[in-house]
């Protein structure tokens, strides 16, 4: 049994003729019945009681014309909803990122997305990078968005965004006026930074560590807001990318550029190596890139 059986039965079962079913399929009538007949043969029952001048379904005819037009709309549907995913007009994309990444990039990314494709749904999730990293070596996630360089076999790694690292710190703080600064004039500060499992908590160490001296660490978090409001409060100082100047909501704390080396911050989209990208994916990708390449 196969598909052109099942249509041609269905039409002919429809017009209840042979000669109407024959001109809808463009088919001459010989050849038509004979592949209906070549469908009862292999279910080994007759399908149609061709007794009368108009053909009637047996019982065992009624039964295939239900459910072969319930597989026939279902390919239907089958096909229509893949030509929806081939011009993503629908599609789902599950996305980690680390919340600062989401924080400072993702809301106009997102927005200008969902403006072009609005039926594609996208899922984020968010963990810190080390976590996103595995979450998508092991199929959980359809792409990540990390701090970059990230030595993995593994992992398809694009890279998109790239910017610098700055010290933040309370507008009274001894180093709030400088013009730029290096990492050894930080040594004996009190570090505030983000938790372990962030990269930036281990770039920061590395750093320092860089720079002759092992960081004192007065406070860890996940949230950005909480290490805005310890900085505020002078309570320490962080390194942050450049960009979160631009987010900074009191006049209490201030950044400064690190130079001699300055440091940069990469970023970049992981997916797993060799499995398959879906269409929304791939646009979506090419929408970071065309939209941060702009930015």
């Amino acid at each position: 049994m196969d598909i052109r059986q099942l249509t041609y039965f269905n039409e002919v079962a429809k017009h209840k003729s042979f000669t109407k079913a024959s001109r809808v399929l463009h088919l001459s009538q010989p050849t038509l019945s004979k592949m209906v007949k070549g469908l009862e043969d292999e279910l080994e029952m007759e399908l149609i009681d061709r007794s009368s001048r108009q053909i009637q379904l047996t019982e065992a005819g009624q039964i295939v014309y239900e459910q072969s037009s319930v597989i026939l709309e279902s390919l239907d549907h089958l096909s229509t909803h893949l030509y929806d995913l081939m011009h993503l007009r629908k599609g789902k994309i599950k996305i980690g990122i680390p919340p600062l990444i989401g924080f400072l990039y993702f809301p106009k990314l997102i927005k200008s997305f969902k403006d072009q494709y609005p039926d594609i749904e996208i899922q984020l999730i968010e963990h810190g990078a080390n976590q996103v990293t595995q979450e998508v070596k092991d199929g959980l996630l359809d792409l990540g968005v990390i701090v970059l360089p990230l030595d993995e076999d593994s992992l398809d790694i694009i890279s998109i965004i790239e910017e610098r690292l700055h010290l933040f710190v309370h507008s009274d703080h001894r180093l709030a006026a400088s013009e730029s600064i290096t990492m050894k004039e930080l040594e004996g500060e009190e570090f505030i930074l983000f938790s372990e499992g962030f990269t930036l908590h281990d770039r920061v160490i590395e750093y320092c560590k860089e720079a002759g001296f092992s960081p004192k660490i007065a406070y860890e978090s996940s949230q950005w807001d909480f290490i805005n409001e310890m900085i505020g409060e002078n309570l320490g100082v962080s390194i942050l990318p450049q960009s979160l100047t631009k987010k900074l909501k009191t006049s209490s704390v201030t950044s400064v550029p690190i130079e001699s080396p300055g440091l940069p911050y990469k970023l970049g989209v992981v997916t797993k190596k060799g499995r398959y990208v879906s269409f929304a994916s791939k646009k979506f990708i090419a929408h970071m890139n065309d939209h941060f390449s702009h930015s």
